[in-house]
């Protein structure tokens, strides 16, 4: 497969597993919920970088569909590069405003530095049934397709077609671009399942004593349609005239039905098949399609009827009160048709969005949850400030826009028009408010000087970066220090957030336990009070000591 050489790949290719892990702080205040806790729906303040790192704990392999709608790269937007690599050729970009064509030699170089870590951390907190939709136009495209088959290993689904942009421009001397693309790509393409198009045909343009219908063709066309591809569907059917009508392809040699040899002769019995005569004499062999009839088919590329961008900034204003808060948004429709492809058989479905902007993705998961009585739980990461004029007036973004927007969808609001005033009904639902933290350690693997991490905090680490799992802590064993099992070995973690206290493996601890858990053993202790020699005698034990021997 092709791949992609930019500016610092080298450098960021493993830079998500070196990136640190941060807490999550919950807001209670800014909270719309009695209950803070990441089993809900999220809205989380900071870096997205440091956001989806700090997620592996507990989201690892647990969302079920992605949505990111990442800076186009048009030179207008002012995004600013700001992940803090050490080397050289990144030091002169952090924190400048990525320039325009012609005037930034490494504007795309930035993009995609920008780009790959990001991507490689959704991979894993994708689930292996998910998939992860990205919305871009022709500026960077090219360079997307081939990060996204680099990360995804070719896994890709679809690439879709957004009519987005309403209207003409007119500045523009060539050609108008009037859409946009999605692009689509699973974590493994053979587990997921995409949602059919069901329609009901109405008339039809033949008819028999049975009411109208249309026709299709009984025997199979496009892909697969040769006599070797299906041999069971290469049979005869007894025409009118009492002759064998086999199937063949349009250039004359053999071809298959499609469907089996006792679906047809159900159909004949039942009435449901037309027969043509050609002038050669030949027998064309229909399906009658009748009028009720539900037909299912795969959905289209072409994403026509889920509104445009300036949709996306009616709603906007609507919510708040006619004020334009946000200079881009995407419609309700676009986010909620593509929820519904992937999450149509999981009513439970978890979607993240870390470029969350105005909040419409979480805003299309309430929606979806009140029209069709699903569960689905929304994570959305938001930068307080996504510019230098935000930062120096101390404008919050994810609080003023993206969970305001939120609290509003789910309360209700009322908007204007010029005829009348309109009342919005709430959705429902709340969310739990929450920020990037503190460092759970630091790259010396130092705890924060009177900031120990606590305990769910570090087993959810541990457990996450010893399986590659989310650890459900409602399992942990504060007394006995088990924390979870994996693949037949249990893990363990002694350890008092008190800077204090320290909790020590011992010969006395290594009997007890060996004695009720027989099987083999992950120990992360604050101290090892046993020879390495004595493990031996306890089995298959790995001892890691706190925070010394932290991953």
């Amino acid at each position: 497969m092709p791949t992609l050489n930019f500016k610092g790949k080298t450098a960021i290719e493993s830079y998500h597993l070196v990136v640190p892990h941060h807490i999550l702080d919950f807001d209670e205040k800014l909270s719309l919920t009695d209950s803070p806790c990441l089993d809900g729906n999220l809205i989380i303040e900071g870096d997205n970088l440091l956001a989806l790192k700090a997620l592996l704990p507990t989201h690892a392999g647990k969302v079920k569909c992605i949505y990111i709608d990442p800076p186009y790269n048009t030179g207008n937007e002012g995004w600013i590069y700001n992940d803090n690599l050490t080397q050289p050729q990144f030091k002169e970009w952090i924190g400048q405003v990525v320039g325009k064509e012609g005037e930034d030699a490494c504007r795309h170089e930035k993009w995609c530095c920008m780009m790959y870590p990001r991507l490689q951390l959704l991979k894993e907190l994708l689930s292996d049934d998910g998939v992860i939709f990205v919305s871009i136009d022709e500026r960077e495209i090219a360079h997307l397709l081939m990060l996204m088959d680099e990360v995804f290993l070719g896994n890709q689904l679809a690439v879709f077609v957004w009519s987005g942009r309403s209207g003409k421009g007119a500045t523009t001397s060539n050609v108008e671009m009037t859409h946009e693309y999605v692009l689509a790509y699973a974590k493994n393409l053979k587990q997921v399942s995409i949602k059919p198009v069901e329609t009901l045909r109405e008339g039809g343009v033949y008819e028999d004593s049975r009411g109208r219908y249309d026709r299709e063709h009984l025997r199979q066309w496009g892909q697969g349609d040769r006599r070797e591809d299906r041999p069971s569907m290469h049979y005869p059917i007894p025409a009118p005239d009492g002759s064998e009508v086999y199937p063949k392809r349009p250039d004359g040699s053999e071809g298959r039905w499609r469907c089996s040899e006792s679906s047809a002769l159900d159909l004949l019995t039942d009435g449901g098949l037309d027969f043509v005569q050609e002038e050669t004499g030949d027998w064309i062999v229909y399906r009658k399609i009748r009028e009720g009839t539900k037909t299912i088919s795969a959905t289209d590329s072409m994403l026509l009827d889920v509104g445009s961008a300036s949709t996306g900034t009616i709603e906007i204003k609507r919510i708040f009160g006619g004020e334009k808060v946000f200079p881009t948004v995407k419609p309700t429709a676009l986010i909620k048709r593509l929820i519904d492809l992937v999450c149509f058989d999981d009513p439970n479905a978890v979607i993240l969005d870390s470029f969350a902007g105005s909040g419409t993705t979480g805003h299309a998961v309430l929606e979806l949850n009140k029209q069709q009585g699903t569960n689905h739980r929304f994570v959305i990461v938001q930068m307080p400030q996504e510019s230098s004029e935000q930062q120096s007036s101390g404008y919050n973004l994810c609080v003023s826009v993206t969970a305001e927007r939120i609290r509003r969808v789910v309360d209700g609001y009322i908007y204007n028009t010029r005829k009348r005033e309109v009342s919005v009904e709430g959705l429902g639902g709340g969310f739990t408010y929450c920020r990037v933290g503190k460092m759970l350690f630091d790259r010396f693997r130092n705890f924060p000087k009177g900031e120990y991490p606590s305990y769910e905090e570090l087993a959810k680490y541990i457990f996450y970066t010893e399986t590659s799992r989310a650890l459900d802590v409602a399992g942990i064993n504060y007394d006995t220090g088990l924390i979870g099992e994996n693949a037949g070995r249990s893990y363990y973690l002694l350890y008092t957030p008190d800077g204090n206290a320290d909790r020590a493996l011992t010969m006395d601890w290594l009997a007890k336990t060996s004695g009720r858990d027989p099987q083999p053993k992950v120990v992360y202790c604050e101290k090892i009070h046993v020879h390495r020699r004595d493990l031996a005698g306890y089995g298959n034990v790995r001892a890691m000591q706190v925070p010394f021997n932290l991953k």
